[in-house]
């Protein structure tokens, strides 16, 4: 897909930050680490499944990312769940299974709330606002990671054009890899 496209510019710019360590538990109940993604290209966004704001509409982007690079086995999405508590794996894994998630591409992901929120916040450089009895308040931004997990690029789901200026990002770092920081 991307071999055909038209290049429209590298990732010139240096890079956002990068992703710190993580272990979260995935849908499958799988462990997915920092390291799992390395050498990967992906997309990360930010939701819980009892939203009724914006996840719906940033869940619906991710499944248009997720057809578009269905074929490409070195791009992955990652959705962290802002409600942990609510969000166990299995209701993560109830959740994939309702939008037809590729659990071998998407990862839903979930862990303990103060994790989730360091990793928002200070890791990921996102909004992330948790008050006792209610909803959170997040980031609608999608965050474009090289295979060497840095942060490349945020792109606001309101964005008309959002998928095709994912796609485009993701684009440029398959036909140009970021070499991946040694262990």
């Amino acid at each position: 897909m991307f071999r055909k496209s038209e290049q429209r510019g590298t990732m010139t710019e240096p890079p956002i930050a990068e992703v710190p360590d993580f272990s979260f538990t995935t849908q499958e109940g799988k462990t997915l680490t920092k390291a799992d993604l390395l050498g990967k290209v992906w997309v990360a966004d930010f939701i819980f499944t009892r939203c009724a704001g914006p996840c719906p509409i940033m869940t619906s982007r991710m499944i248009d990312l997720a057809s578009k690079v269905a074929k490409i086995p070195n791009v992955k999405l990652v959705s962290v769940s802002v409600d942990p508590l609510y969000d166990t794996p299995a209701v993560l894994a109830q959740y994939a299974t309702n939008i037809q998630a590729n659990p071998t591409q998407w990862y839903f992901v979930t862990g303990p709330l103060d994790k989730i929120t360091a990793f928002t916040q200070q890791g990921m450089k996102q909004t992330l606002i948790t008050q006792p009895g209610a909803m959170p308040n997040h980031s609608t931004r999608f965050m474009v990671v090289d295979q060497a997990g840095m942060i490349r690029s945020y792109h606001d789901v309101n964005d008309p054009e959002v998928v095709q200026k994912v796609l485009i990002d993701v684009g440029n770092l398959v036909r140009h890899p970021a070499t991946p920081s040694p262990p």
